[in-house]
């Protein structure tokens, strides 16, 4: 059971992060759309002194050691104002979270300390130009004398530009799935970004090319072909922050529309007197309501020390229906207004569809749920056959 950081001091930290983010993140989001370029040096220095860094970094190694429960809420605040400064907050704590509950104690005393401060970062390496995911991966990492030679090749790697390690997925000798720590100025080791984003705008989401890069034994993460475990671990929670992410976008887009209902005013009255917008307000709650509820369950049985990989699928799925469905109905409540840039709902429309692909398309929610449920899979944890 993690129980997280005792709530007086949770309060504390929730209070600071959200002063971070209205009075000093929020009123960046017109230059950052402008110029498609995240200000570092305001931004970076912001989330460290808030604290955002080690959200999730256990307390021996100087983070808050927030449970699930207690981190969510924060990330969906996160999720309200610029789409790129969420991420920088999502990918850092989602993979130092990851690294550990999978690294080595060596491991972990080399890259955790540092990334509290935002002095190092760990960044998500799976995604290939040429493959899939998962065990369709070309990249390989064949040993040699004591370590490993990488090759190959990945893409639309999110915060390659800031992180100092990237936990590479690669087929080892075994021909299975093996997880292991790169770090950034490896020789051979070159990365490259790609064009900007439809939302989300201002982060990096680069190219990785692996040329004969030498690491050594020490850089393996557990043992040769448990990469795919590690995987599945590691998205298991990851797409619960998504959701998460996915609720703060939609209660955004909802108190933005409420404001709006509430003071538009066509032939004498506001147009939240009007049913066919009151009927879209509702919807936007119900969703809301609905996804809270799902990521509550979620999150318990996460802090409880359960698997979750069912729950997780459904959860990231059904997330990312709501948001869609939210930031929609947002669009048609503002009306003509909320296409453009006069309104902060024409860009939460833009950065809701990024949630349509991290951590996997529907097709992989579907295929993850569906192959728990007849696999005998319940949520109560009880097998059903």
């Amino acid at each position: 059971m993690h129980d997280g950081l005792p709530e007086p001091e949770y309060q504390r930290l929730a209070k600071q992060i959200h002063r971070a983010i209205w009075d000093d993140l929020d009123p960046l989001e017109q230059r950052i759309e402008d110029e498609e370029r995240i200000p570092y040096d305001i931004v970076l220095p912001v989330l460290r002194d808030a604290g955002a860094f080690g959200l999730l970094v256990p307390r021996e190694y100087g983070g808050k050691g927030l449970s699930i429960r207690q981190y969510l809420p924060l990330l969906a605040e996160f999720a309200k104002i610029q789409g790129g400064i969420r991420v920088i907050v999502h990918v850092h704590n989602s993979f130092a979270h990851a690294l550990s509950e999978i690294g080595n104690d060596a491991q972990k005393a080399a890259i955790l300390p540092g990334a509290v401060t935002g002095e190092k970062s760990v960044a998500f390496a799976l995604t290939e130009p040429d493959h899939g995911t998962g065990a369709d991966l070309g990249t390989t990492a064949a040993r040699d004398d004591g370590g490993y030679v990488l090759n190959g090749r990945k893409w639309l790697i999110t915060n390659s530009d800031l992180a100092s390690h990237f936990l590479v997925f690669a087929k080892t000798g075994t021909g299975e799935v093996s997880a292991l720590l790169v770090e950034r100025d490896s020789p051979g080791f070159t990365i490259e970004p790609l064009p900007e984003t439809m939302g989300c705008k201002g982060g990096e989401h680069g190219v990785l090319t692996f040329e004969n890069v030498r690491v050594p034994a020490s850089a393996l993460v557990g043992s040769e072909g448990e990469g795919q475990e590690h995987l599945e671990r590691a998205l298991e929670i990851s797409r619960v922050f998504i959701a998460a992410s996915s609720l703060g976008t939609s209660e955004r887009a909802l108190e933005l529309s409420l404001a709006h209902a509430r003071s538009r005013v066509t032939f004498g009255k506001p147009i939240g007197q009007r049913q066919a917008v009151q009927r879209y307000l509702a919807e936007m709650g119900t969703d809301i309501y609905a996804l809270r509820g799902m990521l509550a369950d979620a999150a318990r049985k996460w802090d409880e020390g359960r698997r979750i990989p069912a729950e997780s699928a459904m959860v990231k799925q059904f997330g990312l229906e709501a948001v869609g469905r939210v930031t929609d109905r947002a669009l048609l409540v503002h009306g003509g207004i909320g296409y453009t840039r006069r309104h902060p709902v024409e860009r939460l429309y833009r950065d809701a569809r990024l949630n349509w692909l991290e951590e996997g398309p529907p097709t992989v929610q579907y295929l993850v749920a569906a192959r728990e449920l007849l696999s005998g899979y319940s949520f109560t944890g009880e097998a059903t056959g």
